[in-house]
């Protein structure tokens, strides 16, 4: 048995932030586009403008720069604030899921022990 969390924020209009957008935010500070990170992590360009527009109005802050011009008129890049919040949110999620540790074995332990009991 293991334990498996899901660690996500919300606000009055439902999840904004969890482990998928922060793929896809890591994603695209990677490749620089917006289409490859959505590529990458196996979801449409529709769902992930979609991810990047919730997390814009939850947040009040523009998270990606779209690169406009050049031949290929192509790209985009992670603004300050958003590489920031990425890294606040992965430390968050991790310290939550370390947290999650020990009461987990003190469940397992009891769990076996109920097992052994039948």
């Amino acid at each position: 048995m293991k334990l498996k969390t899901k660690i996500y924020l919300e606000d009055e209009n439902g999840k904004f932030m969890g482990i998928g957008v922060l793929w896809l935010l890591q994603s695209i500070l990677k490749l620089g586009s917006l289409r490859a990170a959505a590529a990458e992590i196996g979801i449409s360009y529709s769902k992930a403008y979609t991810m990047i527009e919730n997390l814009e109005g939850a947040l009040g802050h523009p998270v990606i720069e779209r690169k406009r011009g050049g031949k290929d008129r192509v790209g985009a890049s992670l603004t300050p604030f958003a590489v920031s919040f990425m890294d606040i949110y992965d430390s968050f999620q991790k310290e939550c899921k370390t947290l999650m540790e020990k009461p987990f074995e003190r469940f397992s332990s009891l769990y076996e022990k109920l097992e052994k009991e039948k």
